[in-house]
């Protein structure tokens, strides 16, 4: 008895072999991932929803950070006296509050008088400084104004 053997021919694989892409669409999430955060500039304050919403402080006393119309910075913490200190230490000055009470907030309270550019740096060296959050301090219209 003779035995034959039957060669199969084999079809060719119609299926897209997907793990190059993959491997391409991994480098191009890291590489967005990247560069994102370096693409976003910008100081980030929390506005109100309302204008008559006030600043619930939740019994914390905060660091209040004044620029008066002389151009002179002031740091008040809590019920405490106002003291003068110089441009350059303010984020030092701030850094070292926020290590005895971590939990207050940092606020500025510019003149209407101060350049809004002085005001916004301020709030930039403060971020990067470590401050999570700043807020800005404002008088509240009078109830004929509405």
């Amino acid at each position: 008895m003779e035995k034959t053997f039957r060669r199969e021919r084999k079809k060719p694989v119609a299926e897209m072999n997907v793990v190059p892409y993959i491997d391409v669409m991994l480098v191009l999430l890291v590489i967005f991932m990247v560069t994102a955060p370096m693409l976003t500039q910008g100081i980030q304050v929390e506005l109100p929803k309302a204008a008559t919403d006030n600043l619930t402080l939740k019994n914390r006393d905060p660091i209040i950070v004044s620029i008066k119309a002389d151009g002179s910075y002031w740091i008040k913490h809590g019920n405490g006296n106002d003291k003068r200190v110089a441009r350059d230490d303010i984020t030092d000055t701030v850094h070292a509050d926020l290590q005895r009470t971590p939990e207050a907030p940092v606020l500025v309270n510019g003149d209407h008088r101060v350049n809004y550019g002085i005001v916004v740096t301020l709030m930039a060296r403060l971020q990067q400084a470590g401050v999570p959050n700043v807020g800005l301090l404002t008088q509240a219209e009078p109830d004929a104004a509405r």
